[in-house]
């Protein structure tokens, strides 16, 4: 067969159902590749074994006498729990409300159970660690917080009574479980 004799490629026949197939066909295995690189990039958004760990937290109220705190960490902020006493409670009850930059009765913030404290210790103003306030008068007892880096003061409620700190200690989602015996954060 000569030259002259082959046909032109306008005039080969075509397989519309053989082409159809061979599209269809590269297009699945291009959708598969795409998916599978995307794979490990999607999986290294999910949060890793040590964030799910943290997602919540149990803490033994026996472990903590009448009177003392406890802090513990709570993806990755410290969260102060104290059994608070009596006094504590009547104390932060007899707070003016009208004194405070951001105004919350104690009632408001730990309707739950008045005896417990549980508040994120994070200075709501730029973010620091508030340290525990002694009170000298009271054979050196806790009475609050004080963040020294600014010196925003919060009372044992976690309300901001002085300095320049916006808001009261945020208080994290908790529970009691157990009948009580356990305060899970988170």
């Amino acid at each position: 067969m000569s030259e002259s004799d082959k046909p032109s490629p306008s005039q080969e026949p075509t397989d519309p159902t053989r082409r159809d197939f061979l599209t269809l066909t590269a297009c699945a295995l291009g959708a598969v590749g795409v998916g599978a690189a995307a794979m490990p990039f999607i999986n290294s958004m999910n949060p890793a074994a040590d964030v799910l760990a943290l997602a919540s937290v149990d803490i033994e109220t026996k472990d903590i006498p009448v009177g003392t705190g406890k802090t513990v960490l709570w993806r990755g902020k410290p969260v102060f729990v104290r059994h608070r006493s009596d006094e504590e409670i009547k104390a932060a009850n007899e707070t003016s409300i009208k004194s405070l930059p951001d105004q919350q009765t104690d009632q408001e913030r730990f309707s739950k159970d008045p005896k417990w404290l549980v508040v994120v210790g994070v200075c709501t103003h730029l973010g620091c660690v508030p340290n525990e306030k002694k009170n000298p008068d009271k054979g050196n007892e806790a009475d609050g917080w004080l963040c020294p880096c600014h010196g925003s003061v919060y009372d044992l409620s976690g309300r901001v009574i002085s300095g320049p700190a916006p808001k009261n200690l945020e208080i994290p989602p908790y529970q009691f479980v157990n009948n009580g015996s356990v305060i899970r954060i988170g």
